[in-house]
């Protein structure tokens, strides 16, 4: 499975259950990535989509473990150590800021076995800067 997280400069990505941003710019490239393949995601992170929902996005409260090889889950509130097995790529799109944050990406797992492959930056709709990032896992980690 292919994960898409948004993290600020400190890897949070929810203070007191509620996620830290948003960024119509973002939403439409995580669309854009999947749409030939499956978009997963909780009832929470569906709500940031517009209606009517592409056909690709399925929504579902155990997202994570439905997920396949090569699909994609959008993750906010959700950790996702328990899948790393699983994980096939990394995608983060970082707000380029600090806000409060009391449940975060578990950057270590990026320390083990893991290369980043592509840096972008791009203006969103609510921030001048995000970056993506996409990481693969190793070979001999697959």
């Amino acid at each position: 499975m292919i994960v898409m997280i948004c993290v600020d400069d400190h890897n949070g990505m929810m203070f007191n259950h509620r996620r830290q941003s948003r960024d119509s710019a973002v939403q439409e490239r995580v669309l854009r990535c999947s749409e030939n393949s499956r978009l997963w995601m909780n009832e929470y992170s569906s709500k940031l989509f517009p209606e009517p929902k592409p056909d690709w996005l399925a929504v579902d409260p155990e997202f994570l473990d439905r997920a396949g090889s090569g699909e994609f889950c959008f993750v906010e509130d959700q950790d996702i150590r328990p899948y790393e097995d699983e994980l096939e790529s990394i995608i983060l799109f970082q707000w380029n800021r600090s806000y409060p944050a009391d449940f975060h990406f578990p950057a270590d797992i990026l320390s083990h076995g893991w290369t980043m492959t592509e840096s972008e930056e791009f203006e969103g709709s609510s921030h001048e800067k995000i970056i993506r990032e996409v990481y693969k896992k190793d070979e001999e980690n697959k």
